[in-house]
């Protein structure tokens, strides 16, 4: 999943790339950290998501993520496996704090200050969510990782990133996946697919299209919050973003 980029190494002196964005939040898909995976975690592909992260924040940006579940367990499934949905989703939320405490040891492993704040309760390995003290973390430039969606069922954690990012005052979310762009088709089943370099948030609801879940979609729109969608899995990318530089798909008003 995660290919080599060039990178272009700026002489002694050169004065290095203005911030365009000084807080984000990074929401990443479970089955990201699985890569090729049916599911778990590919060490290989969470430590190369470290360097991305520790890159940006040594530049200064406050980074704030919101991680899934999908690796481990789908609140979805729950219903095709005899469970009950709400069951289900709180299993999901689960799985969610797993992959906080697996990316939170990483990152400290690369010498990253992190918190993981879970929106419920487990005091043992994680502080709870008050946004005083997530926002007072970022401030001081810990990177904060958000575990167990918004605690509810029936919400996804694409409608816990938009409502965490308007929180936390985020100049913008930032969906990690495993494409360029975002698509007008599926560009798996179909070789014609056109890439959208920018799009409004009404076309991606009219066309239907899967940026992120309708509610989420609806929650950045009504705020303002732009939305870029972009492969994570190139090396350096998220760095290019808080950058400034056009990478992947801008969604806005």
């Amino acid at each position: 999943m995660f290919r080599q980029a060039l990178s272009v190494r700026s002489e002694r002196g050169t004065r290095m790339a203005e911030i365009r964005y000084k807080r984000i939040l990074l929401k990443l898909s479970g089955e990201i950290l699985a890569g090729e995976n049916q599911g778990g975690i590919d060490p290989h592909i969470l430590n190369a998501l470290v360097a991305q992260i520790r890159e940006v924040s040594k530049r200064g940006i406050e980074i704030a993520i919101v991680i899934g579940g999908g690796n481990i367990f789908r609140g979805v499934q729950a219903g095709s496996q005899g469970l009950d949905r709400v069951t289900g989703d709180y299993m999901g939320m689960l799985a969610t704090a797993i992959n906080a405490l697996a990316l939170q040891d990483r990152l400290e492993a690369e010498g990253v200050y992190t918190r993981v704040l879970s929106a419920i309760e487990m005091k043992e390995i994680s502080e709870p969510y008050i946004k005083r003290r997530a926002t007072r973390h970022l401030e001081k430039g810990r990177v904060v990782i958000f575990a167990c969606g918004t605690g509810n069922p029936f919400f996804t954690t694409d409608t816990a990133a938009s409502l965490r990012a308007m929180e936390m005052g985020a100049d913008v979310l930032l969906k990690g996946t495993k494409v360029d762009y975002v698509y007008d088709s599926d560009p798996k089943k179909n070789k014609d697919a056109q890439p959208f370099k920018e799009i409004t948030f009404m076309e991606v609801l009219q066309r239907g299209l899967r940026v992120m879940d309708t509610a989420a979609i609806s929650l950045c729109m009504d705020n303002k919050l732009p939305i870029i969608v972009f492969n994570v899995g190139v090396e350096g990318n998220l760095r290019r973003i808080v950058e400034g530089e056009a990478v992947g798909t801008l969604v806005r008003g």
